[in-house]
Formats: structure tokens, C-alpha cells, sequence
């Protein structure tokens, strides 16, 4: 196809030029950042956090284009909705990042985005009309509140895999500090004092306040101190504290949007199959997670749970999530499969 003046036209529409930009400028945010991760270089992030910004805008003119040129919600089929929520992942991470300095997390954030976004382009069947239940002004209200809240259990998952990370290389250290001193002349005080030390830690680590410095890692600071690279990079980290913290924010995010995506669904699956819940796969598996994710806020109020313990539920959540939103839609049947 070529114009009247002869030129060839574009081989692509405006929304996938936009979708091709959103994936570079994720591929060049997620390897800068990563290098800041590891670096704590801040031109690795000053390269990083732009790139993030300009593939976030990129994702969300992409949509809109889309609609512009269709005029279908573009947000009715897999393809659509996980190119919603890659862009909701990093837009979260963005205000999260520029709220609570949350930068050193963004090079997983973003990647995960991006491989979300480009297995979603493998779902690209083109250019259909809904079938009649999607024809509704609840799936205007629905998808993006649930698809958000996924973005934001995505943000509080790798969050709570950098507080097990930290948790675990302090216990390490602290394991192999404890060793050291047992077998070296006099050992029993220091021993004792480490094991203080470490209490105490813990105790500031439970009654900790974002934005307060806590040496709740006293085994990793005295390596780092020692002259130990891997624990001076872990020592660089935010606290267990503050990641303890972080992560119940993005549930905070999360959970309310999912709640209100659950009693939207309801609305709209009374208004296309006549009843407000069936126990669709779907319906039972969005329930779990968000039976998983409010015993999360609950279980947070509790000192004896707050910390890994709690890490560990928002990975379960996260790990639910995923189930739900992939493993029901696409390998079991229901009223929500897109199996073919």
C-alpha cells in the first residue's frame, strides 16, 4: 500500500509504534536500574528513572491510541489487559519511587513489566468485537481496578523479596559473627553482646517508622565495617524496617483496589449472567487472594508476625495473584477463560 505521492505507508499503526518504544524504553529503565541496584551509582538511576517514565507514557498513549482508532475498550482481552498493567506496575513504582525513594527496587519492577507486556503481545489477536456480556459500562470500571491492584502486589512482592534477602543474609552473618566469637579466647561476652545486639535490633525493627535510621542488621553492619563487599552492598539497602514498611504500603494500595474490583464484578456479572457470584474459578481464585492479602494487613498489626513472616504471606499473595490471573484465565475453564 502506498500513498498518493508514492511513498510507502507505515507498515504499523500509531499504537504499536507506541507499544515497540514502551518495550525499548523498558529494556534501557530495568538494565540502568539494575545497575543502580547493584552499583548505588546515582547516574545509573538518572539514565533509569526517565527511560521508566517515557515507557510508562508510551504504554498508556499506546492504549489510547488504540481505543482512538478502534473505538473498542482496549481492555477486554488478555492482550489489552496486561499491557494495563505493566503500564499500572511501573506508573505505582513511579510515585512510590519519587514518594519513598524506592528507586533501588525499579530494575525488577520494570523488567517484570516489560515480560508481562511482551507475553501480552503474544495474545494480540487484533481488532474484534466484544462478545455481548463485555459490552458494558462495568468494564470500564472493573478491569482497571482489579488490573491495578495486581500492579500494585507486584510492587509489594518485590519489595518483600528484598526484605528475605536481607533477613537472611543477617541471619547468615550473624551465624557465622556467633561462630567466630564462640571459638576465639574470652568469646562468651562478645557472643553475648552480638546476641544483644541483635535483640535489640529486632526490637527497632518492630517499632520502626519510615524515614528513622535503624541498624536493625548489626551482623551485616559489623562485616560491612569489616571490610566484607557483599555485606557493604547489603548494609547500602534500605532497613528491614523500612522495606517492612514499604511493602505494607503497596498492600495498602492494593487490597482496597481489589476489593472495590471484586464488588464491581459482582455488579457487572449480575447485570450479564444474573447472579452477583457463581464460584466461577475465576470469582473463587480472586477470593483467595484477597482472603491472602487481608490476613497480610491483619497479621502485619501483630509484632510476633510483622517482618519475614509477613514477607512471606505477600509472596504467597503475589504467587496467588498470578494464579489468578493467568493459570485461571488461560488453562481452566469458566466464564473468564480465554482458552480456545
Amino acid at each position: 500500500m502506498t500513498h498518493a505521492l508514492g511513498l510507502p505507508a507505515l507498515a504499523m499503526p500509531p499504537d504499536e509504534w507506541l507499544l515497540i518504544a514502551a518495550l525499548v524504553a523498558y529494556a534501557v529503565a530495568a538494565i540502568w536500574l539494575l545497575l543502580y541496584f547493584f552499583s548505588q551509582d546515582e547516574r545509573h538511576r538518572r539514565i533509569g528513572a526517565p527511560a521508566a517514565i517515557v515507557g510508562c507514557a508510551a504504554q498508556f498513549l499506546q492504549l489510547g491510541a488504540r481505543y482512538a482508532e478502534t473505538h473498542i475498550w482496549p481492555l477486554l482481552n488478555l492482550y489489552g489487559s496486561l499491557s494495563l498493567f505493566s503500564a499500572m506496575a511501573v506508573a505505582i513504582f513511579i510515585v512510590f519511587a519519587y514518594r519513598y525513594r524506592v528507586w533501588f527496587a525499579g530494575g525488577f519492577v520494570v523488567a517484570i513489566a516489560a515480560i508481562f507486556l511482551a507475553y501480552g503481545v503474544t495474545w494480540n489477536e487484533g481488532v474484534m468485537p466484544p462478545v455481548p456480556s463485555l459490552q458494558s459500562y462495568w468494564a470500564k470500571i472493573h478491569v482497571p481496578l482489579v488490573v491495578s491492584s495486581y500492579a500494585a502486589f507486584l510492587l509489594s512482592f518485590v519489595l518483600s523479596l528484598l526484605y528475605l534477602l536481607k533477613h537472611y543474609a543477617e541471619q547468615r552473618y550473624r551465624a557465622r559473627s556467633l561462630q567466630m566469637a564462640a571459638a576465639a579466647p574470652g568469646a562468651g561476652g562478645v557472643a553475648l553482646d552480638l546476641e544483644e545486639t541483635a535483640a535489640s535490633g529486632a526490637s527497632m525493627q518492630a517499632s520502626a517508622v519510615l524515614g528513622e535510621i535503624r541498624h536493625d542488621t548489626p551482623a551485616i553492619d559489623a562485616a560491612a565495617e569489616a571490610g566484607d563487599p557483599i555485606a557493604g552492598w547489603l548494609a547500602s539497602l534500605p532497613s528491614l524496617a523500612t522495606l517492612d514498611v514499604l511493602t505494607y504500603r503497596a498492600v495498602a494500595v492494593g487490597l482496597p483496589l481489589l476489593t472495590l474490583g471484586i464488588i464491581t464484578g459482582a455488579m457487572w456479572a449480575r447485570e450479564a449472567w444474573g447472579a452477583y457470584w457463581q464460584w466461577d474459578p475465576k470469582e473463587t481464585a480472586a477470593l483467595f487472594s484477597w482472603i491472602i492479602y487481608a490476613s497480610y494487613m491483619h497479621l502485619h498489626t501483630r509484632n510476633a508476625w510483622r517482618g519475614y513472616r509477613t514477607a512471606w504471606v505477600s509472596v504467597v499473595g503475589f504467587v496467588s495473584i498470578i494464579f489468578c490471573y493467568l493459570g485461571v484465565n488461560i488453562w481452566i475453564s469458566g466464564l473468564h477463560s480465554y482458552k480456545v
